[in-house]
């Protein structure tokens, strides 16, 4: 892995002498722009199994994400996910990340950035970005980070309810500190024996009768 602080490579561990083609486009596209418009040492870099991953304060998430979009030499135009890592223990506890994409360059690029337990909130760039909508609410819904500004931040798989039966707390499926085998009580599941087959001319037996 290299680092790159200030504009400059720090090499760690690597997995070859030489980059990919693919990487030094990256490293003689991407970056110099950057450091023109961002100043050196306002982004991290990290290079990382011949990938490319950019980090910015989270204040600076939309706009990084709107020059990288519209700026002539790099174009990247589609926003293939958002997710998040839940470093448990950690100050700075969710890494939330955004990959990307430009057609025309064909480069691809990672860009991410952290928040804390006590205030995870991002804002949203589904402006920027129409595919975010779903992305980042599914990020909220497993991992409870908040997209500031997003149009209609529900949850997506888990009922709107689903919370901690004891203390009211919301709960989120892919934190660490979710229980394994789930929170008795959380989630209202049917009686026993009262599940019905899915039959042929119906759904769950709709039809079959």
């Amino acid at each position: 892995m290299a680092d790159i602080e200030n504009g400059t490579e720090m090499e760690t561990a690597t997995s070859g002498d030489t980059r990919p083609e693919r990487l030094e486009k990256l490293m003689a596209t991407v970056v110099p722009v950057l450091n023109g418009a961002f100043g050196e040492g306002n982004l991290g870099y990290t290079e990382f199994r011949d990938e490319l991953s950019i980090t910015v304060a989270r204040e600076g998430m939309h706009e990084l994400l709107h020059f990288l979009r519209d700026h002539d030499a790099l174009k990247f135009s589609m926003l293939k996910d958002v997710n998040a890592v839940d470093w448990y223990r950690r100050n700075d506890r969710f890494e939330i990340i955004y990959n990307l994409y430009s057609i025309e360059k064909k480069m691809r690029l990672r860009v991410k950035c952290f928040t804390q337990e006590s205030d995870p909130h991002v804002d949203t760039v589904t402006d920027l970005f129409p595919s975010a909508d779903w992305y980042e609410r599914e990020t909220y819904d497993m991992h409870g980070v908040i997209f500031d500004g997003h149009p209609d931040l529900r949850r997506m798989y888990m009922p709107e309810d689903f919370v901690h039966p004891e203390t009211g707390e919301p709960l989120y499926p892919l934190r660490k500190d979710f229980p394994m085998m789930g929170v008795p009580g959380s989630l209202p599941l049917p009686e026993r024996g009262s599940a019905r087959t899915v039959g042929t001319n119906g759904v769950n037996g709709l039809g079959n009768s």
